[in-house]
């Protein structure tokens, strides 16, 4: 960091470590001279068919493009008031944060979780109260309660990245309820087109205090794209339209987007989770014969994680993949998750070498 970048930077960003995004992590700079297998960023590994028309790329977009906000109100069943599209749910995050935060106020998650929430939390001088989640990554519900009134946002990711497991939907409800007239509960439901019956969007019209977080980075594999969208009530998405930028979703993503949001689209997209909740469940049955993973978590979204026992350390798992130009993802820094990894769900023939790859581990573990 320059002398002056030093100097002026804000006190609380100085010991912030930045989140490790895959990207952050491997870049994609040399993807077309190694055939690489991304299976560290919980991307979907298929290709829609979309085009892009740019007969309007020297117009400023539309604010909250028309097409794209009704084609999501009624892919989700809600009215277009109560979306606000977003650069991926990302911005959704740090939106949120913006609007209802004053500095020195609080958010709460419950680690092990998606940890951007912490930054955006902490790169606006907004505090953290963190509540861990149990032994089986359940809410901890009544520990919560207890912290309602010293926060202002509760963040709650289900399906949770990177555990895999949807959250108790009764243990949801009851903390919305509880934090009524005190704080805004945000489900992060990022993954929910692997598991659709656990949304908890259906429930937007009964409490004043949910919101809703979705993209169409997972499923519908635009990840590129980064398109997100944040549903909930229409006096939260106006206090939210007065923070948002202008012009955030460009007139490329928007014309990407509707149509993937189209009946051709949406049915692309059904086809693929398909597909690849299938390949999980192959993966997850493989792994019962590795001894040396030591526990496989339930999933219920496109991504495993796996426990791995003393004969072998996520690093040296993680190393052995990328010899084999396979990228997965350590996470034995999350509390918790000591010496784990997570790997995303690829195509047959990338489970199929992964596979392999582990199988071989197992033979020379002697296992």
């Amino acid at each position: 960091m320059s002398d002056i970048a030093n100097k002026l930077i804000r006190q609380s960003l100085k010991s912030l470590k930045p989140y490790e995004s895959a990207r952050r992590l491997y870049a994609m700079a040399s993807a077309d001279e190694v055939d690489t297998a991304w299976l560290n960023a919980n991307e979907n590994p298929f290709l829609p068919d979309i085009a892009v028309y740019p007969e309007l790329f020297n117009r400023y977009p539309d604010f909250q493009p028309e097409p794209l906000i009704n084609g999501y109100a009624n892919y989700a069943n809600v009215t277009t008031d109560q979306v606000l599209a977003t650069r991926g749910a990302d911005e959704g995050i740090e939106l949120l944060i913006r609007t209802f935060c004053e500095v020195g106020e609080s958010i709460l998650i419950c680690p092990p979780t998606y940890g951007m929430y912490a930054i955006s939390a902490e790169t606006c001088g907004v505090n953290v109260v963190a509540v861990p989640t149990d032994k089986d990554f359940q809410l901890d519900v009544d520990a919560i309660k207890q912290q309602l009134d010293k926060v202002k946002i509760v963040f709650i990711c289900s399906p949770n990245n990177p555990t895999g497991q949807v959250v108790n939907r009764a243990d949801l409800v009851d903390i919305i309820e509880a934090a009524q007239d005190k704080a805004i509960v945000v489900a992060d439901e990022a993954y929910i087109e692997f598991c659709p019956q656990a949304t908890v969007a259906n429930l937007l019209n009964d409490y004043d205090n949910l919101v809703v977080l979705r993209t169409l980075s997972k499923a519908f594999g635009l990840a590129g794209l980064r398109c997100g969208f944040t549903l909930a009530p229409e006096a939260t998405i106006n206090a939210l339209k007065k923070v948002i930028a202008p012009y955030p979703i460009s007139a490329p993503v928007a014309q990407i987007a509707s149509q993937s949001l189209g009946l051709t689209g949406l049915s692309w997209m059904q086809e693929k989770v398909e597909i690849l909740n299938q390949l999980k469940s192959e993966f997850i049955n493989a792994t019962q014969k590795w001894s040396f993973i030591e526990r496989t978590y339930p999933s219920d979204t496109n991504f495993v994680l796996m426990k791995l026992s003393s004969a072998i350390s996520a690093e040296q798992v993680i190393n052995r993949f990328i010899e084999n130009n396979m990228l997965l993802r350590n996470q034995s820094k999350q509390l918790g998750l000591t010496n784990t990894v997570r790997i995303s769900i690829g195509d047959h023939d990338q489970m199929n070498k992964a596979i392999k790859i582990f199988n071989q581990i197992n033979q020379e573990l002697g296992q």
